[in-house]
């Protein structure tokens, strides 16, 4: 069972009201149906994907429509009930469960594409599509969604827009920073936003949409998203390198992205134990044998014998110069498995008991250094440190297994992992938020006026503070 993180965490409840029976009343009345009370139904939306923070509240609202979420937002606001945005739940930070008794607003029927042009490729949809579904939408009219992760088949877009989620092909097609053309957003008091544009060039006034991207649910929750979509590319192909250093490994991407130039669509490393436990727990196997590190390539492209010849040349010449000991160029049915390999390493790490995540931005040349020091500084304390990442764009994922959740061995960690990334000038999240669990870190990544700053729009958008509070910011003085 999972420790409220109120209990585990110290945290004090601010001082908003306490649910009444008057209120689920009004509720009901707004969208029968589609409210959820019983402790056993509302269980799941209390606790995260990796069963590490747990919230306590009594009711979970689904509204199907924009204009429900203003009504649920204005009454929350008029009452001063805390509201938590949820999507698909498939956060690491903690982000999306509530940590006290706040209503879980879930975005799970807000799920229709509203509309898809197929010269520009810009897709407008409600915030609760899945993105695996969108994805599939989309591939039937020969494109694909610019983003794509490991909990594709349950995360919600307007969740990934709201963590401003990277993932596998950040390499190519960038963040959704970039690709978000507009949004539309409901605020704390209720007042929907219209930014929902579909044009790719607009320069009126503030960007606000980007206010919204990367905000975790604190600035005003997303009901609808219009995002570019590239063109399905005709030719996919993975290869499977054996490295025998990381300094190998970021040899081997420098002379990768000059062979493959604008086809490269990946560059993702995993070390050796990574591999053991993907072996170990979800019994798969590596196509390339005994390497301390191991890299995936991928290539998308609209010409495959041009694709595959320009990735057999720079194979050889990898081999050659010694740069990877063994590769493989993979088929079809091997290429899905070589993909999964690197994507369900987040599940195999779960099989190993309590998980501590960190999720690091560094100069390409400091990445794996971080694993090692972690590694040498914790010695036995620790079950098994591992790091994998996209190289591509210099994350790393540093991941620490134990039995069991141990605050000795999280002050072993924290802050010094924090510490070291500061001192490299590195980012904190790069790419999963900073949520419950590394809001009173920020300051690793930012400077004290950015983040008063922060608190200032933070206090002028939700006055009142109900929008996903004791998140993303650290507790004004």
């Amino acid at each position: 069972e999972v420790v409220p993180t109120c209990e585990r965490y110290a945290v004090r409840r601010l001082p908003f009201a306490r649910l009444a029976d008057g209120d689920v009343a009004f509720f009901e009345r707004l969208m029968p149906g589609r409210v959820v009370t019983g402790e056993e139904e509302v269980k799941p939306f209390n606790v995260d994907w990796l069963r590490s923070v747990r919230g306590c509240s009594q009711l979970v609202l689904k509204p199907q429509t924009t204009a429900e979420v203003s009504q649920v937002l204005r009454y929350c606001y008029e009452r001063n009930l805390a509201v938590n945005p949820q999507g698909g739940n498939t956060g690491l930070v903690g982000g999306s469960v509530p940590v006290f008794d706040e209503i879980i607003l879930s975005t799970a029927l807000m799920n229709q594409i509203i509309s898809f042009d197929k010269v520009s490729g810009i897709l407008v949809c409600q915030a609760g599509c899945v993105l695996e579904r969108l994805n599939e939408y989309l591939e039937e009219q020969g494109f694909i969604m610019p983003l794509d992760l490991g909990a594709k088949g349950s995360c919600h877009i307007g969740g990934n827009v709201a963590t401003n989620a990277g993932g596998l092909r950040l390499l190519r097609y960038g963040s959704l920073r970039g690709t978000v053309l507009g949004l539309e957003v409901v605020l704390a008091d209720g007042s929907a936003l219209d930014c929902l544009t579909s044009l790719r060039k607009d320069n009126t006034g503030y960007d606000l949409k980007q206010l919204f991207i990367g905000s975790e649910g604190t600035l005003g929750v997303i009901t609808a998203v219009s995002i570019l979509c590239p063109q399905k590319p005709k030719a996919v192909n993975v290869a499977f390198l054996g490295c025998q250093s990381f300094d190998k490994v970021l040899e081997t991407f420098t002379t990768c992205r000059a062979m493959l130039g604008e086809i490269l669509s990946a560059y993702e490393f995993m070390d050796e134990k990574c591999m053991e436990l993907v072996e170990r727990h979800l019994k798969l196997s590596s196509p390339v044998a005994d390497s301390p590190f191991y890299v995936l390539i991928e290539t998308s492209g609209s010409n495959s014998t041009h694709d595959e010849e320009k990735l057999n040349n720079f194979l050889e010449q990898a081999m050659a110069s010694g740069l990877v000991t063994d590769g493989t160029v993979a088929t079809d049915d091997k290429k899905i498995k070589a993909s999964h390999l690197r994507e369900r390493i987040t599940e195999a790490l779960t099989h190993e008991g309590y998980v501590y995540k960190y999720d690091i931005s560094l100069p390409l040349g400091k990445l794996y250094d971080l694993v090692t020091d972690v590694r040498a500084r914790l010695g036995q304390s620790a079950k098994n440190v591992v790091g994998y990442g996209h190289v591509g764009d210099g994350n790393l994922h540093l991941n620490i297994t134990a039995e069991s959740y141990s605050h000795s061995l999280l002050d072993a960690i924290e802050p010094f992992v924090y510490e070291w990334t500061a001192r490299f000038s590195g980012s904190i999240s790069a790419e999963h938020g900073l949520g419950f669990k590394k809001k009173q870190f920020i300051q690793y990544s930012k400077p004290r006026q950015a983040v008063v700053l922060m608190q200032h729009f933070k206090a002028m958008l939700d006055p009142k503070g109900i929008l996903n509070p004791y998140k993303t910011l650290p507790s004004a003085p």
